[in-house]
């Protein structure tokens, strides 16, 4: 099962070598997206509509599930094919690759269906990633492991997600969003885990071109892992992100991944190393060419 669902100057230096973009996640499906959610993106009954979008690397900021570091670099390219089965329902499936030097690394895949009343929609998903090679995935910049929720020994996942959003007034709204799922970790690894159990929420407004989101994380061992140091272990965090889409076809984000954690930012020669929860401010700038 874990293997079938296969340009202007930027505003820092640390962001021009990682060749940062934004407004893309992990599963990079469109309708899980906060600007999706309206009802003028919805196709029409019985007609179908297919996007794509091949961009420098999507942060993960507005993904409730898995998170990249936001210095992590690479490209990404996503198609999502959606399906209009009746006037407020929906049907989409999707398929995004995340590369690093020219070899796919990550590839996620996600179905699901939106309803959408006008006032409110809420959408509903079961996705899956995967790394292709069954190495750890690489080391871009120093200091910025690109790993999955803090983790370079990341192997797959599947989680279902759900999110919803409750329009304010015809500019303004509000969105939620939940996941479960469970990490697959290589064998091997440092951790001497194989499994994680990983739950999200996240909570967010839009206001015209203004949309922010805070986003908390939990990941503990699957229950009866045995491993001594880290089984009754559990790791929290949270994100924090403002995106204002420019005029232009621009748009300017900014925020913090892991603004406040628990567990040890390094690793100590106590036990096992910890997944990576650095806190890590950035700045980012896309332009849609």
């Amino acid at each position: 099962m874990r293997r079938l669902l296969l340009t202007l100057p930027l505003l820092c230096m640390p962001l021009i070598a990682a060749g940062q973009a934004v407004d893309g996640n992990l599963g990079g499906v469109a309708w899980l997206q906060q600007q999706t959610l309206k009802s003028a993106q919805q196709p029409m009954q019985g007609s179908l509509l297919v996007q794509s979008q091949n961009t420098t690397t999507a942060n993960a900021q507005n993904d409730t599930s898995l998170s990249l570091n936001p210095l992590a670099g690479g490209t990404v390219s996503s198609s999502t094919v959606q399906y209009g089965l009746a006037p407020n329902v929906t049907a989409q499936a999707g398929v995004t690759q995340r590369s690093w030097a020219t070899q796919p690394r990550l590839i996620g895949s996600e179905v699901g269906a939106t309803y959408n009343a006008g006032r409110y929609s809420l959408g509903v998903s079961v996705a899956q990633d995967q790394v292709p090679n069954t190495t750890p995935l690489p080391r871009v910049l120093p200091g910025a492991v690109t790993g999955v929720n803090g983790l370079p020994d990341f192997d797959s996942s599947t989680q279902v997600n759900a999110r919803g959003r409750f329009a304010l007034n015809g500019s303004s709204g509000v969105l939620l969003g939940a996941s479960v799922g469970r990490i697959h970790l290589l064998p091997g690894n440092l951790m001497g885990l194989s499994t994680l159990d990983q739950k999200a929420l996240s909570f967010g407004v839009d206001h015209g071109p203004i949309s922010g989101n805070i986003i908390g994380r939990t990941m503990q061992p699957e229950p009866g892992m045995p491993n001594s140091f880290t089984a009754d272990r559990r790791w929290n965090s949270i994100d924090l992100g403002v995106t204002w889409r420019l005029p232009w076809q621009g748009s300017l984000s900014f925020g913090a991944q892991n603004i406040w954690s628990s567990g040890n930012a390094t690793n100590v020669p106590a036990g096992p190393p910890e997944p990576d929860q650095s806190r890590t401010p950035y700045v980012q700038y896309h332009q849609d060419l």
